[in-house]
């Protein structure tokens, strides 16, 4: 069955709920999920509503604008439209670790998310059998400071002729820069251990194993111009033990990492994912 998602947020004030219902049951839509929540110190509303469309009176083309007109402009909302038989495409990016992209590729390919993954792209090329394994375009961008805002930009014009949505950081190790961030507001999702910023370098795990640590974790977030910072989306951690090595650590962090990761990304191909300003609201 055919389905609109709406998510939205707008200043609170009595009457939004009861409004963006009765758009959909006057023009015969089943409402089939809603959810709301309200931020009591910001006054924000939050909503996530769904609704088949097989018997609406308003053209799927339609339904945009005259929920703009009618709704939107009048509470002063931000929000989107989302159907259901317009799959995200979904764009992964690597550099030399493959546990994450692995996860990624092993659910897609069992039919686990409705999305499409048109590319994937590097800045190495190591990683090539594995998208090769999965039969998905491997593009090899080397970056250096000197050549990073003219790959980048091959980088965003592939992206736009391959029609991507969203980015996934699958552990890629580079610093993705202002502009495409901008191209991509809240539609690039990051991993990384949850030792930021306490430790910090090339092998936290090391540096958490001689500080004794005992738990260790993994935040998956949008990327913001901050550097991993962003609205966080899922985080998750493991217990540590003094029986546990440094190779045990990190073992115990790449599972982690790929299992949040994918977490998150499935919360965003099923829309359930609102960002406001350096916070999310996750709906159920």
């Amino acid at each position: 069955m055919k389905t609109a998602k709406l998510l939205l947020h707008c200043p609170d004030k009595p009457g939004i709920l009861a409004a963006v219902t009765d758009f959909i049951t006057i023009n015969k839509g089943n409402i089939v999920y809603l959810d709301q929540y309200v931020d009591r110190e910001e006054k924000e509303f939050f909503m996530r509503i769904e609704w088949e469309l097989e018997n609406f009176l308003i053209p799927q083309e339609k339904v945009e604008d005259y929920f703009d007109t009618l709704y939107a402009q009048k509470y002063d909302m931000k929000y989107r439209i989302y159907f259901s038989d317009r799959k995200p495409r979904m764009a992964i990016f690597v550099s030399k670790m493959s546990h994450c992209i692995y996860d990624l590729l092993a659910r897609y390919t069992a039919g686990e998310w409705d999305v499409e993954i048109p590319l994937i792209i590097s800045n190495h090329p190591d990683l090539q059998h594995v998208a090769d394994r999965f039969g998905i375009p491997f593009h090899v961008f080397p970056i250096t400071k000197e050549n990073k805002a003219e790959q980048e930009a091959k980088e965003m014009e592939l992206l736009k002729e391959n029609g991507v949505n969203f980015i996934v950081l699958a552990r890629y190790m580079q610093v993705i820069s202002e502009k495409m961030i901008e191209a991509y507001p809240s539609k690039i999702i990051n991993i990384h251990h949850s030792f930021l910023p306490a430790f910090v370098g090339a092998k936290p795990y090391h540096a958490a194993f001689e500080r004794g640590v005992k738990i260790i974790g993994a935040t998956s977030h949008y990327v913001t111009t901050e550097l991993d910072a962003g609205p966080i989306i899922e985080q998750d951690v493991v217990r540590i033990t003094h029986k546990d090595t440094v190779q045990d650590l990190i073992n115990k962090g790449k599972d982690l990492e790929k299992i949040v990761l994918s977490r998150a990304v499935q919360k965003h191909i099923d829309r359930k994912v609102l960002a406001y300003k350096n916070k999310t609201v996750i709906f159920n």
